[in-house]
C-alpha cells in the first residue's frame, strides 16, 4: 500500500513545463518580485480602493509624460509594455494562483495608453479619455476574450476596451467635441 502512494506523488526528477511552474529556488524569488513589481505597476494595483481606476491613472500619467518626447514615443512604449504586462500578469496570475487578481493592473496601463494613442495630451483628451476607458473596462462587452490563456486572458480585454475607447475619441475629434 505505502508503494501505491510512492507512485501517485510527483518524483523530483520530472520537469514540469515551464508555463505552470513557480521560479525556481535558484534565482531567490526575483522572477516573481519583478513580475509582481511589474504586474502591479510598482503597488498601484495595492491601492485599497479600486485599484483598475489607480492603473488607469497611472496610465494617463505615462501617457502625459512619454508624449513630452514626442509623439512616437508612446506608440513604442505600449508595444513594450503589452510584452511585459501579458508576461507579469501570467506569472502573477501563476504565483498567486488566481484567475486575473485586482492587483494586476498593468493591463489597464495598456489599455489606457492604446486608448488616447495618437493625440496630443490636452487635459480634455486625457480626461475624456480615461473616462470612456474606465466605463468601458468595466462594462466589459467582450467578457469572452478573458478565457485566453495566461497574461492574455488578463490584458486581452483590456486592450479591446483600449481600442474601443481610442474610436470613441476619434469620433469625438473628427465632431468636434474633443
Amino acid at each position: 500500500m505505502g508503494e501505491g502512494i510512492h507512485r501517485l506523488a510527483p518524483q523530483r526528477s520530472q520537469k514540469q513545463s515551464p508555463a505552470m511552474s513557480r521560479p525556481s529556488p535558484d534565482d531567490g524569488g526575483k522572477t516573481a518580485s519583478l513580475a509582481r513589481a511589474a504586474a502591479t505597476v510598482g503597488g498601484a494595483g495595492y491601492f485599497p480602493v479600486a485599484p483598475g481606476t489607480a492603473g488607469s491613472a497611472v496610465g494617463v500619467a505615462l501617457y502625459w509624460a512619454l508624449y513630452q518626447g514626442g509623439s512616437r514615443l508612446p506608440v513604442v512604449f505600449f508595444f513594450l509594455w503589452v510584452v511585459l504586462a501579458v508576461w507579469s500578469a501570467g506569472a502573477f496570475e501563476r504565483e498567486s494562483g488566481k484567475k486575473d487578481p485586482p492587483e494586476i493592473v498593468a493591463d489597464e496601463v495598456a489599455g489606457q495608453l492604446l486608448c488616447l494613442m495618437g493625440a496630443a495630451p490636452a487635459a480634455l483628451h486625457l480626461a475624456a479619455g480615461f473616462v470612456v476607458f474606465r466605463v468601458l473596462d468595466i462594462w466589459k462587452p467582450f467578457r469572452r476574450i478573458e478565457s485566453l490563456p495566461g497574461g492574455w486572458g488578463v490584458v486581452a480585454d483590456d486592450l479591446v476596451a483600449g481600442a474601443l475607447g481610442w474610436t470613441v475619441l476619434a469620433l469625438g475629434r473628427s465632431m468636434g467635441y474633443l
